[in-house]
């Protein structure tokens, strides 16, 4: 049988993009590059797919090609179709815009294998650009092959944490490794925990371990590590080193080593802390200069690292 054929002849949302009156800065944006999306339209081998043969389904519909291809379709902004039998799709046309870890959990039941063809449909606003659109696309439809590590940096709030479960977000199997030493009587701390935790999907695991060496000797799937900040100072207080630093010296060469030669896909968060003011205590300047050495050497030995500014991401080569 002949490959699928999928023209799509618009891929927003039902008002296009940029909509009609809004003034947000991605219509805006837009409309000053003089770009418009028109709304969503597909034609499968050769036919309107509301000419094809269709199953209505929660956001969206199952559809069968006139050469009997299996086509998962996102109707609107925010579907999120579920399949109604199991087996993999020829193609799945989804809101990735609003919710990429909607294709993850497809590629974890098996309805999306590498077979699968994937294209983003009712795309909107809720995206900044189509420059960024693009930019995730890239790492949505092909999640790397491992090993693959990948180093995200940012300050306090810049948004670091949010960019690092983006780029894993359309993995079919994640592994969440906290490092952080859980607060109970911090009511800050188990906000922020429990914010993290919401923004998760449900189907990723959860590992919590400072020996994250180890977990970096012997895993194969993809991990997403956050972060290396308060694994540090995790293994400051394991070993009693906040009188004597140099205690953890052995550890981060550890940590090194197993980020160099891992098998695994990994995405790690880290504290740039070179933009931050400097420690009054010389525990506090000890701990920023070993951090900022970590992540040195981390990033000498990543396929990817990137800074993230106020949400804004820049990659460094």
């Amino acid at each position: 049988m002949d490959g699928l054929e999928i023209h799509l002849l618009g891929i927003a949302g039902p008002a296009g993009w940029p909509e009609p009156g809004c003034r947000c800065a991605s219509c805006t944006r837009m409309r000053a590059a003089r770009r418009r999306f028109e709304p969503t339209r597909v034609l499968l081998d050769g036919v309107p797919l509301e000419q094809c043969r269709r199953e209505e389904i929660s956001g969206g519909y199952e559809v069968r090609t006139p050469r009997g291809r299996r086509v998962l379709f996102a109707s609107r902004p925010g579907g999120r179709p579920r399949p109604p039998s199991p087996g993999p799709y020829d193609a799945v046309l989804l809101d990735l815009a609003g919710d990429p870890a909607h294709l993850g959990w497809l590629r974890h039941i098996g309805a999306v294998t590498p077979a699968t063809r994937i294209e983003a449909v009712q795309v909107d606003h809720r995206v900044a650009s189509p420059a960024e659109l693009e930019r995730r696309l890239e790492r949505w439809r092909r999640p790397f092959t491992a090993p693959w590590r990948t180093l995200i940096l940012g300050g306090a709030r810049s948004g670091k944490s949010e960019e690092a479960e983006k780029r894993v977000l359309a993995g079919a199997d994640v592994t969440y490794v906290a490092t952080g030493v859980m607060h109970p009587d911090d009511p800050d701390w188990r906000a922020r925990i429990a914010a993290h935790r919401a923004r998760r999907p449900r189907w990723w695991e959860t590992t919590e371990t400072i020996d994250v060496a180890g977990l970096l000797r012997t895993a194969s799937g993809t991990l997403l590590i956050d972060g290396m900040g308060t694994w540090l100072t995790a293994m400051f207080d394991a070993l009693g080193a906040w009188e004597y630093p140099r205690a953890v010296q052995p550890r981060v060469d550890e940590l090194v080593t197993a980020w160099r030669s891992t098998r695994a896909h990994v995405v790690a968060v880290s504290d740039e802390v070179g933009l931050s003011v400097v420690p009054e205590t010389p525990v506090g300047r000890a701990f920023r200069d070993l951090l900022g050495r970590l992540n040195q050497r981390l990033a000498a030995e990543s396929e990817e690292t990137a800074l993230v500014v106020a949400g804004r991401v820049l990659e460094l080569t």
